[in-house]
């Protein structure tokens, strides 16, 4: 554990991001998994109301896909250390290559069902748990540590490209040649992947020895004590959940705000989604060169006020350019957050904790979600459609100040 609060981040990137091997390869994993993974995530809800017209059935489709990171997301963090993360992340590909395409074939055939895709949703999702803190643990072995906040940059930009840009449209297409053809190109995207992540250029890291009657249980409180114990990890982590809770809040019901407190239809909900996603990809370009003028925990900080007066707008003012406006750079700031957090917590974190405390943070910042979804559905029945995005800014203020030892540490070393 790194025990000096220094801010590695907000230095200047000197060296060159080394895209020819192992980084080019693992981005264009990461890329081809999650083209696969939008294409999945869009067709999954329109199958579902093709099966179904029960709105708590088709929600448990999408609730499948959230529950195992707070069941086995610690397990997942522990495995991955213990575990060579290239050939963790290459079985799990396979293995949900494997999954997808015989889903693909049920669907092709009629026999799809709403049991099937829970099933599937879960499953996924509890693979996913190991192959996404295998790929946070691998990638400082890719990339130089002066260039971790641009490699992740590039590396969510490209994912948020895959999946809301090309991903989605393409749904619709597919989906009028068959009802299984999303699922069986997200089946051969997860193929692709899992031969790229084999090709990784990477030399095989040795492990110390573990002591003996070490089990999984200790590895994962380790992980969650190690982030304890961090006061920046600590606090990014407290506030990242407290801020999830108000995302869910805002996610589980924008679509009832926009069509019904804005009265702007479908073509204004989309139009405001589409805002968010451009807005996005705007924010990975920039999100590098933010954290080092600003220094890491300043842009975290700046961004969260600024995102607090965009859920403030979005609540308070009926208006679809607004809205539009408003989200779009809120959808900017939601991934300089996403970016300069990942690198902190690879830069503070021991490689040979990475995937635990990886695990840790994303289990208690995940399981802020559905209960900001059922906090956000309870605020619009009693308070009115555009009462979440208010309940949301409440809670962006409150992660500011969850915010703040991780300020004054960051202080203490400039000073």
């Amino acid at each position: 554990m790194s025990v000096d609060a220094t801010e590695p981040s907000a230095l200047a990137e000197t060296a060159a991001l080394p895209w020819r091997g192992g980084f080019g390869r693992l981005w264009s994993a990461a890329v081809v998994s999650r083209f696969g993974d939008g294409l999945r995530g869009a067709a999954l809800p329109l199958l579902a109301t093709s099966l179904t017209t029960n709105p708590l059935l088709i929600s448990l489709v999408t609730a499948a896909g959230y529950l195992p990171w707070t069941v086995f997301g610690l397990l997942g963090g522990a495995v991955a250390d213990r575990v060579d993360q290239r050939r963790a992340m290459r079985s799990v590909d396979a293995v949900r290559a494997l999954l997808t395409g015989a889903f693909a074939l049920t669907v092709a055939l009629g026999h799809a069902s709403i049991t099937l895709l829970l099933v599937l949703a879960f499953a996924l999702t509890t693979l996913q748990t190991l192959f996404d803190n295998a790929a946070t643990a691998l990638l400082p072995a890719v990339v130089p540590t002066t260039v971790l906040g641009r490699a992740n940059s590039r590396l969510m930009t490209g994912q948020t490209i895959a999946s809301a840009f090309i991903a989605a449209p393409l749904v619709a297409a597919l989906l009028a040649l068959s009802a299984g053809a999303p699922f069986a190109v997200d089946a051969a995207s997860f193929a692709v992947a899992a031969a790229l992540v084999a090709s990784l250029p990477i030399p095989v890291r040795e492990r110390p020895p573990r002591p003996a009657g070490r089990t999984l249980r200790r590895d994962m409180a380790e992980g969650l004590r190690t982030l304890w114990r961090d006061r920046v990890l600590r606090s990014l982590c407290a506030a990242n959940t407290t801020a999830n809770i108000g995302v869910g809040a805002l996610v589980a019901t924008l679509v009832l705000q926009v069509t019904g407190w804005l009265h702007a239809g479908h073509g204004g909900f989309a139009a405001v989604i589409t805002a968010y996603g451009i807005g996005s990809v705007l924010g990975g370009a920039v999100a590098g060169r933010l954290g080092r003028w600003l220094g890491t925990a300043r842009a975290l900080a700046a961004g969260l006020l600024v995102q607090t007066g965009c859920l403030a707008v979005l609540g308070s003012v009926r208006s679809l350019p607004a809205a539009i406006t408003v989200m779009a750079v809120f959808g900017a700031l939601g991934m300089v957050w996403n970016v300069s957090e990942v690198t902190l917590l690879q830069e503070r974190t021991p490689m040979a904790l990475l995937g635990r405390v990886s695990a840790a943070n994303r289990t208690l910042s995940v399981a802020g979600a559905p209960l900001g979804a059922l906090l956000g559905g309870a605020a619009a029945s009693a308070w009115g459609l555009n009462a979440p995005a208010l309940v949301a800014a409440a809670l962006f203020t409150c992660a500011s100040g969850a915010l703040i030892p991780a300020l004054v540490s960051f202080r203490r070393v400039i000073n």
